[in-house]
């Protein structure tokens, strides 16, 4: 096992030690905003009080309308005048999210970042194209610093721009791309319509992560670039991309315990799940002077991975992104969330790419809708194939969610869309 540093072959007394040493610290420098020095004063929790990680349960959550309130510098810990950068969320939902960095911290998210990489088989040798956005988004950055602190060839492609896409990775040979894994599907249908084989590219490697998407989406990517794709879960309040990544293993994302301490929560009570059981993840810095936060509920639901990872690591594993709690809808008393739809149509090999849920009602009762995109060899005029394959993947989706749908099968390439983040749910029951 190739390493690149130190910190991933620590043991778990290691850890654990460092991750008590590193939350003291980290609860000091909290107290230097008012509104941890608050909450913390009202539990009676401090540097010295904190005798165990278990004592982390007696620190209230902390939640994004909490980050939204204390917009824009609020929960700075020290003088703006050390901090070297700031990103933020979009705001589309209300009030931004910013989040701040001193020098120290960006170097520490560089480290983290080039670690994952590194892990999932990039080496300096690699030619790197970073095909997510810049600015304010923490993906493209996030991610870029980390490239180059490893040494690779580092293109800052930006997001879009297919055309563009492909002659860069012709051109400069490149090796490894960080790409939403929709816009992967996207990008090699643009490659086959040009009459070209996406696997004759010198890819390798794929970095994807943003959205949840399913083992099955995952290998169609592979399947379609001949090439290996790494998970990686990262959001903008705990840095962004560099959290949690996949080994080469692919069997759950390492969380970076000397950086973050995780918790994995009921969602409705808040108490802790043993391993193995679904719940939200709860993140807290270690390793953050500028802004630390403590307890933030992502609203993403993961579990714990029992057992080792036959990598050798033993920091801790969490499954992929099942969703996010706000995603799941609720119909006809039945909850529901979207990757459940996409694990089961996806396997199918007459379903094309993409896929679109609706949610409508009829006058009388909530109506689950699903149109789906059908290959073109598989698209025919015999209306009985296409009428029993309806049945088929209905009948599926039945067992799996135990709502009968109806399935509108559609042609290759006719839904909607987007080189951005895929939408995939569209909810129209309130809607004249």
């Amino acid at each position: 096992m190739e390493i690149f540093d130190t910190a991933e072959l620590w043991n778990r007394d290691r850890i654990e030690q460092t991750q008590l040493l590193r939350l003291k610290t980290t609860l000091g420098w909290a107290r230097n905003c008012s509104f941890y020095r608050k909450r913390l004063d009202a539990v009676g929790i401090s540097p010295d009080t904190l005798l165990h990680l278990d004592d982390i349960r007696h620190i209230p959550f902390t939640t994004k309308d909490d980050l939204r309130a204390q917009y824009p510098t609020n929960l700075l810990c020290v003088p703006q005048s050390e901090i070297v950068r700031m990103h933020c969320s979009s705001g589309t939902t209300g009030t931004p999210v910013a989040v701040c960095h001193t020098q120290n911290d960006i170097n520490a998210w560089a480290d983290l970042m080039a670690r994952c990489m590194h892990m999932a088989g990039v080496r300096r040798e690699d030619v790197f194209q970073n095909m997510s956005g810049y600015g304010l988004f923490t993906g493209g950055l996030g991610i870029h610093f980390g490239a180059e602190r490893l040494g690779c060839m580092t293109i800052p492609a930006g997001a879009g721009n297919s055309r563009r896409q492909i002659k860069l990775i012709k051109d400069f040979r490149t090796t490894v791309l960080h790409i939403l894994p929709s816009y992967a599907l996207i990008l090699g249908e643009h490659i086959r319509e040009a009459g070209e084989n996406p696997r004759d590219l010198p890819l390798r490697i794929a970095l994807v992560g943003a959205e949840p998407y399913s083992a099955e989406f995952r290998a169609r990517i592979e399947e379609l670039f001949a090439m290996k794709v790494y998970n990686s879960y990262g959001l903008s309040e705990m840095n962004g991309p560099g959290v949690a990544f996949e080994c080469l293993e692919q069997n759950g994302l390492h969380i970076w315990e000397d950086a973050y301490l995780a918790e994995i929560i009921d969602l409705d009570t808040g108490t802790p799940l043993p391993d193995g059981e679904v719940g939200e993840l709860v993140m807290t810095t270690l390793c953050r002077r500028g802004m630390p936060i403590l307890r933030y509920r992502t609203r993403d639901l993961t579990r714990f991975i029992k057992g080792m990872c036959p990598c050798g690591r033993v920091h801790r594993r969490i499954d992929r992104i099942l969703g996010r709690s706000d995603d799941m809808f609720v119909i006809k008393g039945v909850n529901v969330y979207p990757l459940q739809i996409e694990q089961a149509i996806m396997t199918f090999q007459e379903v094309g790419q993409n896929y679109l849920i609706l949610l409508e009602n009829d006058g009388i009762t909530d109506v689950l809708r699903v149109k789906v995109e059908i290959r073109d060899e598989f698209f025919v005029e015999d209306m009985r194939a296409l009428q029993n394959l309806q049945k088929v993947i209905a009948q599926r989706l039945h067992d799996e969610i135990l709502l009968t749908p109806r399935i509108e099968l559609v042609e290759n390439n006719s839904l909607p869309r987007t080189e951005g983040k895929a939408a995939r749910v569209l909810d129209m029951r309130n809607k004249k």
